[in-house]
């Protein structure tokens, strides 16, 4: 019994504990709206809560129908949310809501439905792979119709285009997928019974998309899907449990693809008896050693079959192996093939006793394989002479072709062991001489190729015949038992020949295959750190044009569509000339999405080749490429390498692309905020105080002309006016201090200060504000003298003092107290001002630093919101730091608010230095000193 891989069991068991981790996703598939899916989904949903588990809806879509909106009962739901776009609101599925819910079971109706702007996921099934994420199990419902990989299909059938789609992945990832199959006479009958639509709807449907061709149709995919579907889930389960022995649930063949001038007709037959079987085809290629080394024409022969299988709907393979027919068995076991079709033998009998052709040798291991084998119908009965390689035909391709060189340096290989043979011949046997030579073989044929070594091989025979066997200086033989010792020697000397040059091959195969890794791994790499179109383009280009030897240019479309190069300065040594460069064939590529230019059908005659770049969820550009070798794109490895390349390039370009888009989205909605806030800000802020000013003004200007308002009252309305106006001062000083921060940041003049006077200072500037309130400051006499800007520093207090002036309970006392504070990165003075009021809401203790950002959303209290932005851009600029937190009394009930700062105090002032003292000394109010 074959030992299990141990690196597939760890992948087994690594999937295994994901699955574990995550919750079961369910979908209920069907063929076209009306089939019975949600109602399908709601039944299964009903069984689990009679099974006692926890089952919520989170979303589910009755189209009015009574027999879907029954089941609802006795369900939870979940409440939707209401997001507002342009104005209007629509309600959504709250994904948060669902999150703490956590229940065991959620119903997600209509997997492909986009959300409305706004949400956390542009796509509801983005939405269920975060539920999935959080151990959630999920049953949802999606149409034949919403699949990526279907779409266009559909559209053509139908003649609508479904705007709404999902990814083949997250189908194909599925834990179960059930089909909800109606005929399209049924359907029809429930269309017209109103159970699909209302009326008015089912009459347009059956007009249009509802027609009985599209249904049945529509059908058939929902079946070939399904049934794809279950037949990788089978071929999963055997990979997993290591089963060789066939399972034939599908009808599945390959057909053998070789050199021979039957190739083309072997691919037509297995084409119609495929379509007779309704099965999938392959057509496999096994590339051997002996097959690299075929002239390019039989090479050629060989890509057209595989070109031809492709356009009549195959899937193409090309392998490589020392032995052709147990890769090609190897490799249908693993596909779960179960029919084999190859051709018929040729060659004479005793042909085929001295190499039996390779339909015999692969009768020979497909023990429980269907084999079929295929005339060519042009064959008389006369054998085609075989097309074989010569010994001194071409290397592998992409290997030089030894030239005279190379025989000449076998040639001095000969003549160096023979010059070393003969000069130790008296101290060794004639045996040990021989190994002289085959070591000469070996290196011959490791570094020069198998023709040179099978030459050097020969040569060698003969050499030690003529040098060394008696009489020497001649090739005749004085004894008949040399010759069974040439036989031995040439035959080795071949033998080894032949497998060091095996050996060569597959080294320099394996050192091929790493190299393109490499080149694959290296670019996807960078375009994974790539920022712009143009740095892409930049990668792409540098990578394709090492790995390929290729000229190349990408061409993206412009907001009109139209396919254009995108970078003005190209690099003249990789870039496309301009004049190989065709635009009308890059934009038929584009917008038919299909390979065009040199080496295709479709307009050949062009120097380059075209391929566009079909990203998920659009064509991306076209790459365009001309090769210093052109005839490589036909091969199959090169023409997957080129195809791979041309996916990471469309997927980074439009990863790229989603990013300008939410980039410009963040900046709208920032504008969006700012636009709105500003508006306010004039509206109510500046409005208000205006008002104020007019009315008030008025009222005094008419008094005095009558000369009917006392003085004291005067003094009173001439006080308001100044108070409105210093409101007035205070907002627009706030935003030309926020629009100079942001503008060319803080600019300190840092000073040594005593923070008794900066405080002092600010509650003198606060003395309008404070009014009544009494202010408890406590500082102890050691406080150090700190260097800061003085100005800034009192108005980042004034700022703050404003603001617990603002939302504290009127006439409660403030508090500020000052220590000295050791932290891991060093002393600090901190300062708290503690007020009595409603505190703040709970989580905005950050965002109340933001700009705009205010302690009530709707609060009456005027103001924008800069305040504190203003002291968190003053305190960082020092250095320190500014937080804010609830107060809380002994049973835990929010008592204030309490607003904190640090300046770094580790620098200590020089000898003497006199602290700053401000301009002005204006005396402070009356202070309550705690004792």
């Amino acid at each position: 019994m074959e030992r299990p891989d141990p690196d597939a069991l760890l992948d087994r068991l690594q999937r295994d504990e994901e699955k574990r981790r995550r919750g079961r996703l369910k979908v209920f598939f069907g063929a076209s709206a009306g089939v019975g899916k949600t109602f399908a989904m709601l039944q299964a949903g009903r069984r689990r809560v009679q099974e006692g588990e926890d089952v919520v809806i989170g979303v589910v879509e009755t189209h009015g129908r009574e027999e879907t909106r029954a089941l609802l009962d006795g369900l939870e739901t979940v409440p939707l949310r209401d997001v507002v776009h342009r104005g209007r609101a629509f309600p959504e599925f709250d994904l948060d809501a669902a999150l703490a819910r956590r229940p065991g079971l959620i119903l997600m109706d209509e997997l492909a439905h986009s959300n409305v702007a706004g949400t956390r996921h542009a796509k509801r099934w983005q939405d269920v792979h975060e539920l999935l994420d959080a151990g959630i199990d999920v049953h949802t419902t999606v149409n034949v119709q919403h699949l990526e990989s279907l779409n266009d299909i559909v559209g053509q059938i139908t003649g609508v285009r479904v705007r709404e789609t999902v990814p083949d992945r997250v189908f194909d990832l599925a834990d179960e997928v059930s089909l909800i199959d109606l005929s399209a006479e049924e359907l029809l009958e429930r269309l017209r019974d109103g159970k699909v639509y209302l009326p008015q709807q089912a009459a347009r449907a059956v007009d249009h998309f509802f027609r009985k061709g599209n249904l049945i149709a529509l059908r058939e995919l929902a079946l070939r899907r399904t049934a794809d579907r279950v037949d990788a889930q089978m071929r999963e389960y055997r990979a997993d449990r290591s089963i060789e022995r066939l399972w034939q649930a599908r009808e599945r063949l390959v057909v053998c693809i070789g050199p021979g001038t039957e190739s083309a007709m072997l691919v037509r037959s297995a084409s119609r008896l495929a379509a007779s079987l309704k099965a999938d085809w392959l057509a496999v290629y096994v590339e051997t050693p002996a097959l690299q080394r075929l002239p390019d024409a039989l090479r050629k022969r060989t890509l057209d079959a595989l070109k031809l299988a492709a356009e009549l709907g195959a899937e193409t393979v090309t392998l490589e192996g020392a032995d052709a027919a147990a890769t090609l068995v190897a490799y249908a076991r693993m596909r779960n093939v179960s029919r084999l079709v190859a051709g018929k033998p040729t060659r004479r009998r005793w042909a085929r006793l001295l190499k039996p052709p390779f339909a015999d040798q692969l009768a020979a291991v497909a023990g429980d394989f269907d084999l079929t084998s295929i005339a060519d119908p042009r064959a008389d009965g006369v054998p085609r002479p075989a097309q074989r390689p010569t010994l001194f035909a071409t290397v592998a391709a992409g290997e030089p072709r030894p030239g005279w060189r190379a025989y000449a340096a076998a040639s001095l290989i000969a003549a160096a062991v023979s010059a070393l043979a003969g000069a130790v011949s008296d101290h060794m046997d004639l045996a040990n001489l021989v190994m002289l030579y085959l070591l000469g073989v070996v290196f011959a044929a490791f570094r020069l190729g198998r023709g040179p070594g099978v030459y050097l091989s020969f040569l060698s025979v003969a050499a030690f015949d003529f040098f060394f066997v008696q009489p020497r200086m001649s090739f005749a033989i004085s004894d008949t038992q040399y010759l069974l010792t040439f036989a031995v020697m040439l035959i080795t000397s071949l033998s080894i020949s032949h497998l060091t040059s095996r050996l060569r091959h597959q080294a320099r195969g394996a050192s091929r295959r790493e190299r393109r890794t490499a080149a694959m791994y290296a670019m996807v790499r960078e375009l994974g750190a790539a920022l712009t179109d143009a740095q892409i383009i930049e990668i792409a280009t540098r990578h394709i044009s090492e790995v390929f030897g290729a000229r190349m240019a990408i061409l993206l479309p412009d907001s009109a569509e139209r396919v254009r190069p995108k970078l003005e300065e190209p690099d003249p040594a990789t870039a496309l000339p301009p004049d190989a460069l065709r635009p009308d064939v890059a934009q038929w590529v584009y917008d038919k999405q299909q390979a065009a230019g040199f080496g295709t059908d479709t307009l050949p005659a062009s120097a380059a080749y075209y391929l566009p770049l079909k990203a998920p969820m659009r064509t991306r550009g076209v790459l365009a490429l001309i090769t210093a070798r052109p005839d490589e794109l036909a091969l199959p490895e090169q023409q997957r390498l080129i195809d791979t390349f041309a996916a990471q390039i469309a997927l980074a370009l439009e990863r790229v692309h989603y990013v300008e888009i939410s980039r410009d989205a963040l900046v709208g909605m920032e504008s969006e905020r700012l636009r709105n806030a500003l508006l306010a800000t004039i509206s109510h802020d500046l409005r208000t105080p205006l008002t104020g000013i007019v009315g008030l003004a008025a009222v005094l200007s008419g008094g005095l002309q009558r000369a009917d308002v006392p003085g004291a009252q005067s003094v009173e309305l001439a006080e308001a006016i100044h108070d409105e106006a210093l409101h007035m001062v205070s907002l627009v000083n706030n935003l030309l201090d926020m629009a100079r921060l942001q503008a060319g940041g803080v600019r300190l003049d840092r000073q040594w200060s005593m923070l008794e006077e900066v405080v002092g200072a600010a509650l003198a500037v606060c003395r309008r504000v404070l009014g009544s309130r009494a202010v408890t400051v406590r500082m102890p006499t050691d406080l150090p003298l700190v260097k800061l800007d003085a100005v800034l520093m009192e108005r980042l207090l004034v700022n703050v003092l404003e603001n617990a002036c603002k939302y504290a309970h009127p006439g409660t006392a403030l508090a500020i107290d000052a220590a000295t504070v050791r932290e891991p990165d060093g002393t600090f003075l901190k300062i708290t001002i503690d007020d009595l009021g409603p505190g703040l809401t709970p989580g905005s203790e950050a965002a109340i630093f933001e700009k705009f950002a205010r302690g009530e959303k709707e609060s009456a209290q005027p103001g924008v919101g800069l305040g504190l932005a203003i002291c968190r851009a003053i305190i960082e600029a020092h250095g320190g730091r500014i937080g804010a937190r609830n107060r809380r009394d002994g049973g835990g009930q929010v008592v204030g608010a309490s607003f904190w700062l640090t300046l770094p105090a580790n620098e200590a002032p020089p000898e003497g230095a006199p602290p700053e003292m401000p301009e002005d000394d204006p005396q402070p109010p009356t202070l309550d000193h705690a004792p």
